[in-house]
């Protein structure tokens, strides 16, 4: 059996070569295609470092699965999937905004995000920094160790979130935003999943929610944040999925989901 750590030493490897990658091609980014709206876009840098991490992936774990954003999930034999979102941010990217990242997570199970457990997960930002976590070792960033111990009551809470690509649901997740607001300290808005929960488990924000997250945007992230302490979880307190991700110190999570159900957040 495959140990979080070994999977984490893979995980590492991974996000940091095809974080070089995007990074050094970042210049000459274009977009290759658009999906659920012209908003929604691809460069050919995202088809290109996915590319690198399903190839390194055949070489160092053929029995493995992978789901990935810009690829076709391809089932393992080994219990092993390794779900990546090969830039996580693109539109930042496309604009050198630098509020981007490399996300790869090795989950067992079923590749569901409710039916998952995540061993390892490994997210390379934008600026370069590293940031890991092995199921039951703890969270790291660059190598240090992160834990959380505070948990601000409502009205003092920083949030970041983040919006859809579909014009109507963006308008409704706005509507959302405008109730909030006048509950919490101030809102963020990066532009990446995976870097909002870096930063919730690191304290730069306090508390992060958004609907229709895809496993891929957040398996990692919501790893890392959990590992140093965060409640990562669904509107009903369960496992996280598309319908809602709330992360927040466990002390403040209740508060934070009462106010987004007062203030109408619904699954799409």
């Amino acid at each position: 059996m495959t140990t979080p750590t070994e999977l984490l030493d893979v995980a590492s490897a991974l996000a940091a070569e095809a974080g070089r990658l995007i990074t050094e091609g970042r210049g000459d980014a274009r977009v290759a295609l658009t999906k659920s709206s012209s908003a929604d876009i691809v460069t050919q840098m995202d088809i290109a470092a996915e590319r690198l991490i399903r190839e390194r992936l055949a070489e160092l774990r053929p029995e493995d699965g992978v789901l990935g954003e810009e690829g076709d999930h391809v089932p393992g034999t080994s219990g092993i999937t390794w779900v990546v979102d090969p830039i996580d941010g693109t539109v930042n990217y496309l604009y050198g905004i630098p509020h981007y990242s490399v996300c790869v997570a090795a989950v067992s199970g079923p590749p569901e995000p409710r039916r998952w457990t995540v061993e390892a997960g490994a997210v390379m930002d934008g600026s370069g920094v590293l940031w890991t976590a092995a199921r039951g070792g703890g969270a790291w960033r660059d190598g240090a160790p992160l834990r959380r111990d505070d948990a601000p009551p409502l009205d003092r809470t920083l949030v970041a979130t983040g919006f859809q690509y579909v014009a109507e649901r963006r308008a409704l997740q706005g509507q959302v935003v405008a109730r909030l607001l006048p509950q919490v300290r101030d809102i963020r808005r990066l532009g990446s999943a995976s870097v909002d929960l870096v930063h919730v488990a690191a304290g730069l924000v306090d508390a992060y929610y958004e609907q229709g997250l895809q496993p891929w945007d957040f398996a990692a992230g919501a790893l890392i944040a959990a590992e140093a302490g965060v409640r990562v979880a669904g509107t009903d307190g369960g496992p996280a999925d598309s319908d809602m991700l709330i992360a927040a110190m466990p002390e403040a999570w209740d508060a934070l989901r009462d106010a987004l159900v007062e203030a109408g957040a619904r699954p799409f």
